[in-house]
Parts: structure tokens; C-alpha cells; sequence
């Protein structure tokens, strides 16, 4: 059976590649600390190079919150009941109309696909209302859905439009997550950034907020959609659902306030904040919503900065080419 590992997904803002610079300067600057909380975690790519750290994790998105439960719950699975799961999933499902049919068929995936997505998503949801199966295992099976997904997607790898004309696959393989072992006693959350900082505490803070004004519900509305299992009404070509209440204040001119307090209410030794140096480069949906003056005069009232940089291409809309792109560490040591 093939497996798939956490960094195997595609996803805007991924800082996967950038994990050696942002562990590097943790390690400088931050010590031996026991406490890593993540709070715009997203893929969780950041937060995988601390499982031996006692983990916060936190995204707006409920399907990258079920992401965080495949890798970072210490709940008890059993792998075997999984791995049967995945080799029903992966066989010949005889084709149903279902809601995924009926709003996306040869949209993002073939009618075929849709009907076997829709399948898939419902026979996990029957089987954790029967209590078959443990929040940890939903969220593996569900992860193990929308990693396949990812891999055959009609998109640019985000799902604000899908490519009209062209060839669908038929075929949808499940792999089989590999969580981590040895996990700490980790929490995860779904829930506004905001608010959950005024509940928790840790050594280290890590925050990658969005940096311009593109929503990340826009971006992944179909992932979050299947995620959730509500079904909704769909509406537009991209097919999308409401998504008001999954709206980020930090892709808005409210930005470097909800920021201001963010870091007002954190209760951390340090706070590490990524965010790119884009400023006003791009196009007015591109640039930067909070500057690098209110950066660092907001974390400079909460206490001593650093500031570092790393140059890289990052997963963008396929929109931006600008080859001074650049990620920054702002370093605050806490007084």
C-alpha cells in the first residue's frame, strides 16, 4: 500500500522548504524550549520539525485542522482497521449520484471521481456517527482523501478556478498516512487565532499569518467542503460554497490591528513571526497588508527584535515572479 507523509501536499504559503532556515534561527535564538505552539499552522509543515516538543496547533481551515489530528493527536489508531479502509477506498466502487456528482462532476474531477469522493466521504462520516471509527481515525481517512485529491486536482494546485477542456483521470488512489509515534500530549485546534491566544501559553509562538488580501477559504473551498460534510449550496463556475465565517481579518486593512493584538494578548518567552517581503511589489492583491514598520513596533512593545531573511521561490497563484522574494523572521524575545 502506498503511504504518504505530511510534506506530500500542496499548498500556498507552504514553508516546507524554508524548514532549515526557520529551525535554524529558532534553535539560536529560542534555546531548549519545551512548548511549540503553531497558530496559523496550515499544512503543519512548520510545526512536524517539533514533535519532540509539546505541541499547539491551530488553523481557521477545518480540513488542515483534520490534518493536524493524522500528524499530531496522540490519540491511539489502529493502523490495520485503517489500511482496510484505504483498500476498500482504492477498489472498483460502483458509480452513484451524490452531491459531489451533482456540483462538481468534470469540474475539478471527473463525474467518476466525484461519485467515488462522495462515496469515500460518507462512509467515514456513517462510520465515526456509528463510533466505528475515533476522531483520530476520521481524520486520518479523511486526510488520506484529500491527499489523493490534491494529486489529481484540475487545478493550479489551489481551487479558484479549474482548467475547461482537458483530459480528466478516472483513477483516485488513497495512500496510507504515516503519523508520527512518540507524540506529546499535543493540542489541536479550529478556531479564530485571536480568540485562542487569549487561552494558551507556550515558550515559543510561531505566527505565519496570510500576507495579502487572497483568502485561503477561496483558495481550498472544495477541500474545506468535503472536509466539513455539511453540503452546502454551491454557487459560480468555481462551484463555491459561503465561506463568511472562514474570512481572515489578516487579508484585510485590518490587518496590523488584529495583529497589534495578537500579539498584545500572547503569552509566550518568544514570539517568531514569518511574513514576506513583498511590501508593494505585486498588484494591489499581492502586496503586503501589514508593513514592516508596524511589524516591528508592535513587537517591540512586547520586547527585543531580531530580523532575518531567507531567499526562496515560494508556491504562489502562478501570478508572481518576483525574484527578490524574500521570507523574514521577525525574533522577539519577550520581556
Amino acid at each position: 500500500m502506498q503511504t504518504t507523509k505530511i510534506n506530500n501536499r500542496r499548498y500556498l504559503g507552504n514553508k516546507y522548504r524554508l524548514l532549515p532556515f526557520i529551525t535554524d534561527v529558532i534553535s539560536a535564538e529560542c534555546g531548549d524550549f519545551g512548548t511549540f505552539a503553531d497558530i496559523f499552522a496550515g499544512t503543519g509543515a512548520v510545526s512536524s520539525a517539533y514533535i519532540d516538543k509539546h505541541l499547539i496547533t491551530n488553523d481557521i481551515l477545518y480540513s488542515n485542522y483534520l490534518c493536524h489530528l493524522t500528524w499530531f493527536s496522540d490519540e491511539p489508531f489502529d493502523e490495520n482497521k485503517i489500511e482496510k479502509y484505504i483498500l476498500y477506498f482504492n477498489s472498483d466502487i460502483p458509480y452513484q449520484e451524490n452531491y459531489m456528482t451533482k456540483n462538481f462532476a468534470n469540474t475539478y474531477f471527473s463525474d467518476k471521481v466525484c461519485s467515488k469522493i462522495g462515496f469515500i466521504r460518507e462512509y467515514i462520516e456513517n462510520e465515526y456517527n456509528s463510533k466505528k471509527i475515533n476522531d483520530k481515525e476520521r481524520a486520518m481517512l479523511v486526510t488520506s482523501l484529500l491527499y489523493g485529491l490534491d494529486k489529481i486536482a484540475n487545478t493550479c494546485g489551489h481551487y479558484d478556478a479549474y482548467r475547461k477542456n482537458v483530459e480528466l483521470t478516472d483513477e483516485l488512489v488513497l495512500s496510507l498516512p504515516e503519523p508520527n509515534t512518540n507524540l506529546q500530549h499535543n493540542e489541536c485546534f479550529n478556531c479564530d487565532t485571536n480568540e485562542l491566544v487569549k487561552t494558551i501559553s507556550a515558550d515559543v509562538v510561531y505566527i505565519d499569518p496570510p500576507y495579502n488580501s487572497r483568502q485561503y477559504s477561496d483558495a481550498y473551498h472544495l477541500v474545506e467542503n468535503i472536509a466539513r460534510w455539511q453540503k452546502p449550496d454551491v454557487f459560480g463556475v468555481a462551484r463555491k460554497m459561503d465561506r463568511t465565517a472562514l474570512k481572515s481579518k489578516y487579508c484585510t486593512r485590518a490587518a496590523p490591528k488584529a495583529f497589534a493584538n495578537l500579539i498584545h494578548d500572547l503569552q509566550a518567552k518568544y514570539i517568531v513571526v514569518s511574513y514576506n517581503n513583498m511590501a508593494q511589489k505585486g498588484n494591489d492583491r499581492s502586496n503586503a497588508r501589514i508593513s514592516d514598520t508596524e511589524i516591528l513596533n508592535t513587537l517591540q512593545a512586547k520586547g527585543i527584535v531580531k530580523t532575518f531573511s531567507e531567499q526562496f521561490k515560494a508556491f504562489t497563484t502562478g501570478k508572481s515572479e518576483h525574484l527578490d522574494n524574500e521570507e523574514r523572521l521577525f525574533v522577539c524575545k519577550c520581556k
